[in-house]
């Protein structure tokens, strides 16, 4: 299957690949990319990109929310076969690495087993290469001066510990739009509720943070929301936060 690439915005693009979504930001002929997908989502990848009219070669930097596995997937094949750079959270960079591992496990996905979606998803996890391991031999931390990166779209890295220690979302205030990674979703295979919302408990690192961290994402201004599973939703992300915050209690 071809990735659904969607244009949200000049220059911004939301991509669902196998269970994940990625974002790609384009100015000329250069690139961010926003997560990878899983492992199995490779040839999508390379599809999305040129779909938009780019290339591996014009990704300029990868810039991941999270190191879990279905966003991390490619992320090491970029750096290794056309040396694009890395960039995650410094708290992240560690786990990107694998010095450990901050991922449900199976033991965990095994007692959930019984809830609805729980086994289809995780076949498709099997499947789609998220028990592997491909870590990234050489991330780096973003710059520690804060605001925009010099990259195209100018995303801004703002820290929403929580799934991970260093989960980040990506703000594009000039667009008035959010890159949400796993803090803050409209959908999950394992969810029988559509639109904002926390992802299942079982797949935060510390679900208390990870709601603390809804706060953090209802401070930030845009009107347009792509996360790291569903679809874009579109309105005010501080109602968006409000609402997966009523959903989770």
């Amino acid at each position: 299957m071809r990735a659904d690439v969607r244009q949200v915005a000049d220059g911004t693009y939301l991509v669902h690949g196998g269970h994940t979504n990625w974002v790609i930001l384009t100015e000329g002929d250069a690139v961010t990319l926003i997560d990878t997908g899983y492992p199995a989502d490779r040839q999508r990848l390379l599809d999305s990109l040129a779909a938009v009219g780019g290339s591996p070669q014009a990704v300029t930097a990868v810039l991941v929310t999270h190191a879990h596995n279905d966003h991390l997937g490619s992320a090491e094949h970029l750096r290794t076969e056309y040396g694009t750079p890395v960039h995650l959270h410094p708290a992240e960079v560690p786990h990107a690495r694998r010095d450990f591992l901050q991922q449900v496990g199976v033991g965990t996905v095994l007692r959930n087993a019984w809830r609805p979606g729980v086994l289809p998803w995780a076949v498709h996890v099997l499947r789609s290469g998220g028990t592997e391991q491909h870590p990234v031999t050489s991330p780096q931390p973003f710059p520690a001066a804060t605001g925009p990166l010099d990259l195209p779209g100018r995303p801004v890295p703002v820290h929403t510990p929580g799934h991970t220690d260093g989960h980040t979302v990506f703000h594009l205030p000039d667009a008035g739009i959010l890159v949400s990674g796993d803090a803050l979703v409209s959908g999950h295979a394992t969810s029988r509720v559509r639109g904002p919302q926390l992802l299942p408990g079982m797949f935060h690192h510390e679900r208390d943070r990870a709601l603390a961290s809804l706060d953090v994402i209802e401070s930030l201004a845009a009107d347009t929301l792509l996360p790291g599973h569903g679809p874009v939703h579109r309105g005010p992300v501080r109602k968006a936060a409000q609402q997966a915050r009523e959903r989770a209690v």
